[in-house]
């Protein structure tokens, strides 16, 4: 399955650590590179990168790392995500594909479970450990299920049962309703397009057990990258490694 990642916003919570959050290291590998091989270990066979904010950088560094990486540069990034998603769409197709946020860092087995999944319209892997102290609650995105569909979705929900992971499926479907949430006058935001996808019973979620991901959107949440990075790296040493993300 192809995979659609967003890396086209201005990081400005990390702009004293780098100018370029998909660009900025991460126990000694750029944080894009680490997406990229965590998403190809659970089995995405081709990459969509749609740039913005310090595009240059990112496209040639891309182009190094992978010729086969298609990268394609949203025309305006100071726009909501759902904009960046759609500029993707264009080369990526409708057909069901991966969405996955650049500076989320994951479990393959998170994307391995969602490749293996019945089809959705849109598909969000989640977390229900509402005590996951990895999770920053003042800049997660929080879901309201029930049983398996999203009911609402946003940062400041007050009644929620999971996280939102930052990796998804998704197809036309979706693409549709980031259109639909445009022209009713929305940002075009994606959690806008799950909200309006919801609204018709089409957004479904994948809960992640208890399988490691991380938003790296600080120097905080860096920190803690980088820490459970170097334990992971030391536990494969010794044989006993639960996740792989090394790039």
């Amino acid at each position: 399955m192809k995979v659609l990642i967003v890396a086209a916003g201005h990081g400005s919570r990390l702009r004293a650590v780098s100018p370029s959050k998909p660009l900025t290291p991460v126990a000694g590998a750029p944080l894009i590179e680490r997406v990229i091989a965590a998403a190809r270990a659970g089995g995405a066979t081709g990459f969509v990168v749609v740039t913005g904010h310090e595009g240059a950088g990112v496209e040639a560094f891309l182009a190094a790392l992978d010729p086969a990486i298609l990268c394609v540069r949203t025309p305006d990034w100071n726009l909501a995500n759902g904009h960046s998603v759609l500029t993707g769409a264009i080369a990526i197709g409708g057909e069901p594909h991966l969405l996955i946020m650049a500076d989320h860092l994951f479990d393959p087995a998170i994307v391995a479970a969602l490749i293996a999944a019945p089809p959705a319209g849109l598909r969000l892997a989640i977390d229900r450990r509402l005590d996951n102290p990895l999770v920053d609650l003042e800049d997660v995105t929080r879901v309201r299920t029930r049983g398996d569909a999203i009911v609402a979705i946003g940062k400041h929900l007050g009644e929620y049962d999971a996280f939102d992971c930052g990796v998804f499926t998704v197809d036309r479907r979706f693409h549709d309703a980031l259109r639909r949430s445009i022209a009713a006058g929305g940002a075009g935001s994606i959690t806008a397009g799950v909200e309006m996808l919801a609204a018709s019973g089409g957004a479904t979620t994948l809960d992640i057990g208890d399988r490691w991901w991380i938003d790296v959107d600080d120097a905080a949440a860096l920190a803690l990258a980088e820490r459970d990075i170097a334990a992971q790296s030391a536990n494969s040493r010794t044989g006993v490694s639960r996740y792989l993300f090394s790039a």
